[in-house]
């Protein structure tokens, strides 16, 4: 008799602090999809020179909207790796930074985004070709 691993517990428990993005009831998806999406990916990495107010950031990852930067802020901020701060002024003054989990997610978003730079004459080359 073969037994589920999924489902015997202290695998099941290892699996569970982990992660098993694998498995699609395991939410790691969900941050994965924040993390790694287009707007994420770049916001990460331009908050990686640290504070930036919301229309800095917005000028810098150009061609993003403003509804969907600030959705992607939004996600990345309740999965804890954005910090939004309200200064108290008039108009009001809104910034962002990384926390230190988001410093992490962003060093490695960034190591893939210059993967992608620094491969990029191969990989367009190889899209022409097909």
């Amino acid at each position: 008799m073969t037994t589920d691993p999924l489902t015997t517990g202290a695998l099941l428990e290892e699996r569970m602090a982990r992660g098993d993005v694998f498995s699609v009831r395991c939410p790691s998806r969900e941050i994965m999809q924040h993390v790694t999406s287009r707007w994420g990916v770049l916001a990460l990495v331009a908050l990686r020179s640290g504070t930036l107010r919301f229309s800095a950031l917005r000028r810098r990852v150009n061609g993003v909207s403003e509804r969907m930067l600030a959705q992607t802020l939004k996600a990345l901020e309740e999965d804890g790796l954005v910090e939004r701060r309200a200064l108290p002024v008039v108009p009001p003054h809104v910034e962002y930074s990384l926390t230190p989990l988001g410093g992490g997610a962003a060093e490695k978003v960034n190591a893939l985004a210059d993967w992608i730079e620094t491969n990029l004459s191969e990989i367009l080359v190889q899209r022409a070709g097909r």
